[in-house]
């Protein structure tokens, strides 16, 4: 009898080590889940840029968001979650820059006076090292970025997803409550608007709005004679809007300098090139239906 209240006073002990193991647990959670909260709720807007295919420009659409809006003079802060394929740093051509931490929080690097960027390349020793990270680890990242980064008050946060549906988006999805919404991105031909349809019904799934599709490289302007040439197709991005009834927020062509400005960190949105002309027009229409 003795040897069994042993063993049950031993049961005890550990149930109540177990027990306490998880309400630390808890409380550091509802205590994480507080400062994301109160990191978000100083962000006016929040947009997540996605598409279901990769190379549809979707990163080019990220930045020259966040860069007009910045030039419209909101506070902006751009979060490149794309852990695998970070671009941000090349395109902005702040590559190279290391991060700083104050009072236990990361500070995101300064493009402009008036925006700020987060990106997973800022910890990279060199710009072709792979990260090899299974889901979970990226959730965490992710959350990091949001809840442990001085992103202080902002009108808009651009976040820059990676292509498909899987951890990087879904992991928005479940860390900002409230997103303001999603912006598709695509290119008009068949291939790239299958998968695009997925991302909206993923949206659809997660309850994330959509707020429309922006259909990247439109036909290409010749810059001798600006013929316009429809390279792949036209009209898809906004035949699949209607078709899933979703905004189609516009069109934006292939210009020769919109590449190269990309290379060498220079949106195009705020090129002098004449040739950018119709792209920049066209952008400037859907940051118009955006933010009216």
């Amino acid at each position: 009898m003795f040897g069994k209240g042993k063993k049950d006073n031993g049961s005890q002990e550990t149930m109540n080590a177990s027990a306490q193991g998880m309400d630390q647990k808890k409380a550091k959670e509802m205590a994480e889940q507080q400062e994301l909260e109160n990191t978000l709720s100083k962000i006016k807007h929040k947009f997540v840029v996605l598409s279901g295919k990769g190379g549809v420009g979707k990163s080019t659409v990220a930045v020259n968001l966040a860069v007009t809006l910045s030039e419209k003079g909101y506070r902006v802060g751009l979060l490149d979650v794309d852990i695998h394929g970070p671009s941000i740093p090349k395109m902005l051509d702040i590559e190279g820059t290391r991060l700083t931490a104050e009072n236990e929080k990361l500070n995101p690097v300064l493009y402009k006076d008036n925006m700020k960027v987060i990106s997973i390349g800022f910890m990279l020793e060199k710009g072709e090292d792979p990260v090899i990270w299974r889901g979970p680890l990226k959730y965490s990242v992710i959350k990091q970025f949001l809840k442990d980064v001085n992103w202080g008050e902002l009108d808009y946060l651009v976040i820059d997803s990676p292509p498909g549906t899987g951890d990087e988006p879904l992991a928005v999805c479940q860390l900002i409550p409230e997103p303001d919404g999603a912006i598709v991105v695509t290119t008009p031909q068949e291939v790239a608007i299958i998968d695009v349809q997925k991302s909206i019904s993923f949206c659809n799934k997660v309850n994330m709005p959509v707020l429309g599709v922006v259909e990247n490289m439109s036909g290409f302007n010749c810059p001798h004679c600006n013929e316009h040439v429809d390279i792949f197709r036209a009209g898809g991005g906004a035949r699949m809007s209607e078709q899933m009834n979703v905004p189609f927020l516009g069109s934006i062509p292939i210009t020769l300098k919109i590449a190269e400005n990309a290379d060498m960190g220079k949106p195009f949105i705020s090129s002098e090139n004449s040739e950018n002309d119709a792209a920049i027009k066209a952008f400037e229409s859907i940051i118009e239906k955006l933010i009216k």
